[in-house]
């Protein structure tokens, strides 16, 4: 059970908190369609997470009864606590400003004129979406929570 936890970990808490890092490029672009199909990414990915959280119990209920293991001990709470908030902060701040930025994108047109490259332009003078510190706010808070939970699991203090 431990080497699905962790192998579900790397390979879904990985991209949730990567994948919206990613999607602030494509906002500065103002690519609709990379920003859309990002916001689905990262809620999927956000939401199959949480299998993670499924292995670490079965994890934890299988370990040995000497290390006295539960949901109250410290740095397992302190985990699922701050593993909480990052999963709330992608669900509720970044994956909505992501798909707002795909909308206002697809309404506004192109940034610069036909023929020029768009992400180029757009990055030369700056031109981004509103949503952009949101994103930016929202994806930096929860890939910091994550660091911290994986320390925590690391570490096991």
């Amino acid at each position: 059970m431990d080497v699905l936890h962790v192998v579900a970990a790397v390979f879904l808490v990985g991209p949730m908190a990567i994948l919206p890092m990613t999607a602030l490029r494509s906002l500065r672009a103002r690519d609709s369609g990379q920003a859309a199909s990002l916001a689905k990414s990262v809620n999927l990915y956000t939401l199959l997470s949480l299998i993670v959280v499924v292995f670490g119990f079965g994890a934890m209920s299988m370990a040995d009864k000497k290390y006295d293991l539960s949901v109250t001990t410290p740095w397992i709470l302190i985990s699922i606590i701050l593993y909480i908030v990052a999963l709330v902060l992608n669900l509720a701040v970044v994956v909505p400003a992501l798909r707002q930025a795909a909308e206002e994108f697809a309404g506004a047109g192109p940034a610069v004129a036909p023929g020029v490259d768009q992400a180029g332009a757009a990055a030369a003078v700056g031109v981004k979406s509103k949503m952009y510190p949101r994103v930016a706010m929202g994806s930096g808070l929860s890939a910091l929570l994550l660091v911290a939970v994986v320390v925590l699991m690391v570490a096991k203090p």
